[in-house]
């Protein structure tokens, strides 16, 4: 957690600039790859990474430490992949304006793509068949490795807390449905 020390420290130094820049610099490379691995589309990706970006930079003020700054930021892009996936920003006919955030999302999410591997086809074909929801539990859980209650505090919808044991049982359920997927298709014997 050495980012979240670092993010910390500055905050609690009043450098909130500096703890905006540390904060996308160090979980920029996890979070771009979380909104490619929700939204499944470069583009999509990008500019849920750029709304994320704007979003920590203008708020990170806010932050409170309820929970762990990482599930914070987490929370932020989800929200990010939500408004992307709807499209609802592209409904207000106004486009973040470039600034230093921008500029710093697009250094990261260049230099992120450059050392994402390729998924193999046959992972995309069965994360395709997954709500972004079903998505978000799997890359949260098993990529980004966070724990059931930081996953709760992510997936909160409306205010509505949602139950960390709710969540493991539908990973279950989850997991069972992707090993009976990939075997019906021969992914696995």
């Amino acid at each position: 957690m050495i980012v979240e020390e670092r993010v910390r420290t500055l905050l609690a130094a009043g450098d909130t600039r500096g703890a905006a820049t540390e904060a996308i610099r160090g979980l920029g490379p996890k979070i771009h790859g979380y909104l490619r691995s929700v939204l499944r589309d470069d583009a999509d990706a990008a500019e849920a990474f750029s709304v994320f970006a704007e979003r920590l930079w203008r708020g990170i003020d806010g932050f409170r430490g309820e929970s762990s700054f990482r599930t914070w930021a987490f929370r932020i892009a989800w929200n990010a992949a939500l408004n992307v996936r709807d499209e609802a920003w592209r409904r207000l006919g106004r486009r973040f304006e470039s600034g230093e955030a921008s500029r710093l999302a697009e250094e990261v999410r260049t230099q992120t793509a450059v050392k994402v591997e390729r998924q193999r086809d046959a992972l995309e074909i069965l994360r395709a068949t997954l709500s972004p929801e079903e998505q978000t539990l799997l890359v949260l859980r098993i990529d980004q490795k966070l724990a059931w209650d930081e996953i709760a505090a992510v997936l909160v919808a409306d205010g509505a807390p949602v139950e960390a044991a709710a969540l493991r049982k539908r990973f279950e359920r989850l997991k069972e449905r992707l090993a009976k997927l990939a075997r019906d298709r021969g992914l696995v014997g």
